[in-house]
This record gives C-alpha cells, sequence and structure tokens, in this order.
C-alpha cells in the first residue's frame, strides 16, 4: 500500500485516543476505518488520574485488543499515556491525530483540543473521521448505564466486550 502523505515516502502513522470505559463499536468502527486508511495506527488509552474509571487500564487495553483481534488488522497497536495527547504523538512518532465525531457537541469538544494540540504543535494536524450513522447515539457512559441496568448491550459493543463488561460489574457488585 503506498503512504498516504503524497509529500513522503514514510508511511503515516496517526494516533486514535480514546477514554473507552468501555470501548464501543463506535470506537471500534473509527480504528478500523483509521487503520484502513493509514499506514500505522497507535490506539491509545489517554488516562486521566483525576478521573474514576469503572473498568482498569489493563481491561481496557484488553477490550480494545478483542476489537483489533475483531477486524484482523496488523498494522495497529494499543498503548496508553498520561499527560497532553499532542505530546504523546510527539513521543511515538505520529504525523496526526484522529478523532472520531459522532455529533455536533464532539465537534465542538474535538476543534477545542485541536487548537489547544496545534498552539502546543502546530506540525500535528487532527483529523476528524465520523462515525458511522448507526453508532452515532453509542457511547461508554450509555453502555455502562444500560449494563448496570441488567439490559444487554450487545448491540452496542463487540459481544466479549460485553462479556468482559457484565463479568466486572457484578465482580464491583454493579449489577446482580
Amino acid at each position: 500500500m503506498p503512504p498516504m502523505n503524497p509529500h513522503s515516502e514514510a508511511p503515516m502513522h496517526v494516533l486514535y485516543p480514546i477514554s473507552g470505559n468501555p470501548p464501543t463499536w463506535g470506537h471500534g468502527d473509527i480504528m478500523n476505518r483509521a487503520a484502513r486508511t493509514f499506514d500505522k495506527v497507535t490506539w491509545a488509552l489517554a488516562v486521566n488520574p483525576n478521573k474514576t474509571y469503572v473498568f482498569d487500564e489493563a481491561l481496557r487495553r484488553r477490550m480494545m485488543q478483542d476489537y483489533i483481534d475483531h477486524f484482523g488488522l496488523s498494522n495497529v497497536t494499543i498503548d496508553s499515556y498520561h499527560g497532553a495527547t499532542v505530546r504523546y504523538a510527539e513521543r511515538i512518532g505520529a504525523d496526526a491525530i484522529v478523532k472520531g465525531l459522532r455529533n455536533h457537541q464532539d465537534m465542538q469538544a474535538e476543534m477545542e483540543q485541536a487548537m489547544g494540540n496545534s498552539g502546543m504543535n502546530p506540525n500535528i494536524e487532527t483529523l476528524a473521521m465520523f462515525c458511522s450513522p448507526r453508532y452515532s447515539i453509542i457511547s461508554s457512559t450509555l453502555i455502562r448505564e444500560i449494563a448496570m441496568l441488567g439490559e444487554s448491550i450487545e448491540p452496542y459493543v463487540l459481544p466479549k466486550v460485553a462479556e468482559r463488561v457484565v463479568e466486572t460489574l457484578r465482580e464491583k457488585q454493579l449489577i446482580a
């Protein structure tokens, strides 16, 4: 596959950061499409020490790997990081940051983050990918809420991820 960057012979490497608490079909869709579009994708958990996560970092990374395995991708690696996304992109040598957009609220928030990142490093672009319409209402928060009500979340996450979510919520006694 020829490099995506027409001004360079180097492969195009993008960072796709998520919090993924848990990763959804929407996250998987953006990651899969980024992997088909760019030479290399680093799919990374943005870990915020001021945020409480239902699913620990190791479990979220396993869930992310479930999506990579499901799609059979060899050009995606998983990582996690603390701190500014653009600084992490610099450290891994990413050419751009990919962000998934579901709606106009995502657009506003991601545009503000992109402006901040550009101020820190104008050489790393932020690229937006719109989610597939069927995933536009899915959020990690919605999935957690549905699962805690004891309802099926399989329409919103990979079946293996659904199993991991339910098992973890039972262990934490958040569902019966």
